[in-house]
């Protein structure tokens, strides 16, 4: 249904930022979809109990958060983690458009990205509700 990826780092994140955002796609009504969002290497400060949200959100930032993922950072040294966010369920019929974000609490958190550990924002069309 959509797919789109990023190979640029992101190095500032604090407050809730879109990371990626999906193309335009027209939702079924009675369909089930699975939004995968994914980041290859989430950077936290070094900061004990720091931890980044990541979310998958329809539209915008003010729009509906659908599923929220947690990483956390229990050692106060630098730590490197994956991140996946997965929600499955019905849209509303018609134009749609998916946005994944990230948001970093106690510090500035990094995701860091390339050609070969791109961050990904997927939307498949799993089969009727």
């Amino acid at each position: 249904m959509a797919f789109v990826q990023s190979t640029t780092t992101d190095a500032t994140i604090t407050a809730e930022e879109i990371q990626l955002t999906s193309a335009s796609f027209t939702a079924v009504a009675n369909r089930y979809y699975r939004i995968t969002y994914y980041e290859p290497q989430v950077s936290s400060p070094a900061t004990a109990g720091a931890y980044a949200t990541g979310a998958i959100r329809l539209t915008n930032l003010a729009g509906t958060k659908y599923q929220q993922s947690i990483v956390q950072n229990a050692p106060a040294t630098l730590v490197n983690y994956s991140m996946t966010t997965v929600w499955v369920g019905t849209l509303t019929a018609g134009s749609t458009v998916i946005v994944a974000t990230m948001q970093g609490f106690s510090g500035t958190f990094s995701a860091n990205r390339s050609a070969t550990q791109p961050a990904q924002l997927t939307v498949e069309d799993i089969g009727p509700a």
